[in-house]
């Protein structure tokens, strides 16, 4: 007699927030799918701009990897603020980003900037991107022969929050 065993796996979701998306994957970022899905979404939208950025695990310290947990909600609100700044300025932010392990020279993390003036677009790209990496709820591992270990060294605090956070 044979048994069928289903599995199930979560490997995607839509977060929306103020009507744009924030993407969160399990494992690397599908890259070109990713920002075509994105280009094709708003190729008649008249945007003049369309500035991506893809960040890549590069092999530095001897890890196979980086693994990542993200706390959702303040993801979210983090994301929703983001939305209402590019919109102020006739803009919108979209942004990917990995649970779970990425190897090697995978994608963890991509953002786009769609803006009808570039200088705005490239503006917004990169305040973004730096206050990502300054704010965003999201803790990063090394990962080295097979073990997740906390890259506590290259974490930056949120501001009043956990161990690592500053008192307010």
């Amino acid at each position: 007699m044979w048994h069928l065993k289903m599995e199930i796996k979560f490997h995607f979701c839509h977060l929306y927030v103020e009507g744009d998306v924030l993407e969160l994957y399990d494992g690397a970022l599908d890259v070109p799918k990713i920002l075509k899905e994105w280009y094709e979404e708003q190729a008649q939208s008249n945007y003049g701009a369309y500035i991506p950025f893809v960040g890549t695990v590069r092999s530095e310290d001897g890890i196979d990897g980086l693994s990542f947990d993200i706390y959702e909600p303040i993801l979210e609100s983090w994301f929703a603020l983001w939305q209402e700044k590019a919109k102020e300025r006739g803009a919108i932010v979209k942004m990917a980003h990995s649970r779970g392990d990425v190897m090697l020279h995978e994608s963890s993390y991509i953002s786009a900037v769609f803006s009808p003036k570039r200088r705005v677009a490239l503006e917004l790209i990169d305040e973004f991107v730096e206050d990502f990496k300054a704010s965003a709820p999201i803790w990063k591992y090394d990962l080295i022969n097979g073990k997740r270990v906390y890259a506590k060294d290259r974490s930056t605090a949120i501001k009043g929050s956990g161990i690592l956070g500053e008192k307010i």
